[in-house]
């Protein structure tokens, strides 16, 4: 059997242990989150120096020709901050940051031309708004953040140093006012429970904070591109799926064409033969009319097949696994069947749009195995995890197998698409060959 590799996309399996624990998880990330806010301060002091210098003579200098060159400076070097933004905010959000993708002018432009592409481009302004923004949220969360692990820092600490703090009998401090004695167990027993308060609360105070910072970046440096990137796989999968629809009906139309079409032109024919032999040779008549129900009952088993492939009845009666059998058992080679047996329960089906696209997927991939690969064994594995559904086939045959336009496969990766998933097919010449889809269950 060739060898199958577990899709981690697909399937994520954790050992027992394997996990890390979860207060070194939280003390990462609030290390994470502490540095994000520490180093955001003095670069969004820097950026909102720099940017609103770069505006103010710009506006100043605009009426002359010098205004418009330094006005593209500042607003490239507002990109630059913005870029600097967008990878840091990728480890706090836990997210890849999208990059716009900002015009460029042409490499034969004038200088004029060079100087207002990135000044009509509405990214870069709104670069420059997140430069200024940012200085007022990133100095509150520097001030809350640092004051928290200042009294998280001196309050847990507070035992090693009380003794050598000068006090004067007439100072009133905090526990006293608040009805505790004046004692020095009082004294470190209440500054060391805030410091232990403010210890544990700092992870949760440095996230808050820091997802602020990070979510009024990615609101204002990637949403748009953000968006522009969901229009385009929208307008991709679109795409997709209007071309496996044409793909499906004109391979329905020519499998009618070739097959059921055929059989009942020639259907007529005998039955028209026989028409003319009732009188002159009945007994010839009745062997016509016999060849006529011979064609008939193949004409019915050629458009059950046909429907079968249109809407399966037992995909849609028993599920995902009968359905899959089914396909194996007709395989005219052998298929060693694997199946999660909770995709066919009532709780646990996919989707039908789902159903019907691993269907096909493996019912294509099994054709050309049998058409194609010159293989002698088959390897069949669908499995459910992190929301989504894999489907491996895999033969033993001679490969050569691609996803090029005008072949099968290709067809199949764009009913694959339009869901949201994806075809991989691995097939080196001599074999073995490899499907690999995964669609979002």
């Amino acid at each position: 059997m060739p060898s199958v590799e577990p899709m981690t996309t697909a399937i994520s399996v954790s050992a027992p242990g394997a996990s890390p624990a979860p207060t070194r998880i939280v003390v990462r990330q609030l290390g994470i989150d502490s540095r994000y806010i520490l180093i955001s301060l003095p670069l969004a002091i820097f950026g909102f120096v720099v940017l609103i210098a770069g505006l103010a003579v710009s506006a100043v200098l605009l009426i002359t020709v010098i205004g418009l060159p330094i006005l593209a400076g500042t607003l490239y070097l507002a990109r630059g901050l913005a870029d600097i933004k967008r990878h840091s905010i990728v480890a706090v959000l836990r997210r890849e940051a999208t990059r716009p993708r900002y015009r460029r002018a042409d490499p034969g432009a004038g200088w004029l031309r060079r100087a207002l592409t990135p000044i009509i481009q509405p990214q870069s302004w709104l670069d420059v708004a997140h430069g200024l923004l940012s200085l007022p949220v990133a100095m509150f969360s520097f001030v809350v953040v640092g004051v928290w692990w200042a009294i998280a820092v001196t309050g847990t600490l507070y035992v090693f140093y009380d003794w050598a703090l000068p006090r004067s009998p007439d100072n009133v401090e905090l526990h006293e006012l608040l009805g505790m004695p004046d004692t020095a167990g009082a004294r470190i027993i209440f500054n060391t429970a805030i410091g232990v308060f403010a210890l544990f609360t700092l992870p949760l105070i440095a996230r808050g904070c820091a997802v602020l910072q990070a979510g009024l970046a990615r609101a204002m440096l990637t949403g748009v591109a953000e968006i522009h990137d969901r229009i385009t796989v929208l307008e991709e999968r679109r795409a997709a799926a209007v071309s496996a629809e044409a793909t499906a009906l004109r391979r329905l139309e020519r499998d009618i064409h070739d097959g059921p079409q055929q059989r009942l032109v020639r259907l007529a024919m005998d039955l028209s033969r026989a028409q003319q032999q009732l009188d002159s040779d009945p007994a010839a008549a009745r062997a016509t009319i016999q060849e006529a129900l011979v064609q008939t009952r193949e004409t019915l088993a050629e458009l059950r097949a046909l429907s079968r492939g249109i809407a399966p009845p037992i995909l849609v009666d028993r599920g995902l696994p009968s359905a899959l059998a089914a396909l194996a058992g007709r395989s005219t080679v052998p298929v060693d069947l694997a199946v999660e047996p909770a995709l066919g329960a009532a709780e646990g089906r996919p989707e039908p749009a789902v159903e019907h696209a691993a269907y096909f997927v493996v019912a294509e991939a099994l054709a050309n195995v049998a058409k194609h690969s010159h293989a002698t064994e088959c390897w069949l594995t669908v499995v459910r995890g992190s929301g989504r559904l894999g489907i491996v086939v895999a033969d033993d045959g001679a490969g050569g197998a691609h996803l090029a336009k005008g072949h099968g496969l290709a067809g199949l990766a764009d009913r694959v698409r339009a869901l949201g998933g994806t075809l991989t097919v691995i097939s080196p010449v001599g074999g073995p060959t490899e499907v690999r889809a995964e669609l979002p269950c």
